[in-house]
């Protein structure tokens, strides 16, 4: 036995411990999803009662930040996973199941486009008005500080630009580029910080049948959540890397949620959203690259030219001049393309 398979055999081992131990030892197992991380999940059933197993190898994922996380936005009301049962040391949990009617699916079967963004911007509306302190739990690290901004922003130059122009730029551009960035942080943040649970777009975002208010909007996959600007997921939800949205649309929504959290000013939010757009962007368009080429994953590469058209919008705003001119310089509108 050679010794991938001999871990395979442990995993699956301490998993039917895990679910065992748990009660659920006897349960039908079926797949239910996997993701753009290491993440896989089964549903399991026994008679029509079911739950969700998430497993998350440990030397690929912790999934402490995720248990800490639902159990706070639970606290505060919202639909989060209810966590069943947990093994952190092993990666595995047992949650509640809010079911399959994610945004995305609602969304292809003709639901009311409106009534579901309407529903998610109230939700997070509803989390921004909380002072910064309530709307996150103690102790969330790290916060979204400049250093984990560029961070993200790299992705672009360490992964789309060799995949495109066949090398990543030169020490005196990538310098460039990093200051460029930092330059326009600050008007990034002249908003409040809030909980940012960074994901938050319509693949991730349920609708839970029977539940009042605000609880009908289930949340999954928020276990990198950060403290940050509040317009971070505003605009993760509205500028989606995965559908084309309605500019009408948007700009509703847009309107909707300035109109719902005292005290913003519309100019400084403009420009704290074009900056947090374009930084997402450039993040999206590296992590889709890098899924392709690292991950084995090519169906994201789908996804990139509609990114791009997204990144070039938000790059019209005026704070963004020298962003704009440091990509018109090094990729060009002609190398803005998908992957090979």
């Amino acid at each position: 036995m050679s010794g991938h398979e001999r871990m395979i055999r442990d995993r699956d081992a301490a998993r039917d411990a895990f679910v065992s131990l748990a009660g659920w030892g006897d349960a039908r197992v079926t797949f239910l999803a996997g993701d753009a991380s290491f993440r896989t999940y089964h549903r399991l059933w026994r008679g029509t009662r079911s739950v969700v197993l998430m497993d998350a190898p440990p030397e690929h994922e912790d999934i402490r930040p995720f248990v800490r996380v639902a159990r706070h936005l639970s606290g505060l009301g919202y639909s989060a996973p209810e966590v069943l049962a947990e093994d952190p040391a092993h990666g595995f949990l047992l949650l509640e199941d809010l079911g399959d009617e994610t945004y995305t699916r609602r969304l292809a079967a003709g639901a009311d486009e409106a009534a579901l963004y309407t529903l998610a911007v109230d939700l997070l509306a509803d989390l921004h008005r909380r002072p910064a302190d309530m709307a996150a739990p103690p102790g969330l690290a790290p916060p979204y500080d400049d250093a984990l901004l560029l961070q993200e922003a790299r992705l672009l130059t360490d992964w789309f630009m060799p995949a495109v122009l066949g090398e990543a730029p030169d020490d005196a551009a990538l310098a460039d580029y990093e200051a460029q960035w930092r330059a326009v942080f600050p008007p990034a943040r002249a908003v409040p910080d809030t909980l940012v649970l960074r994901d938050f777009h319509v693949d991730n975002l349920l609708h839970v049948p029977g539940r009042p208010g605000l609880a009908g909007c289930g949340l999954l996959d928020f276990q990198d959540a950060v403290v940050g600007p509040l317009t971070y997921d505003v605009v993760s939800l509205l500028e989606d890397a995965r559908r084309d949205m309605n500019p009408d649309l948007v700009a509703t929504m847009r309107a909707r949620y300035l109109s719902a959290v005292p005290g913003l000013d519309p100019e400084a939010f403009a420009a704290s959203w074009a900056v947090l757009a374009a930084q997402r962007h450039a993040k999206v368009i590296g992590i889709f690259t890098r899924l392709s080429r690292r991950d084995g994953k090519p169906l994201y590469l789908d996804h990139i030219p509609r990114v791009w058209r997204l990144f070039e919008a938000a790059l019209d705003h005026p704070a963004l001049a020298g962003v704009r001119a440091w990509i018109d310089r090094y990729i060009p509108p002609e190398r803005r393309t998908r992957p090979p």
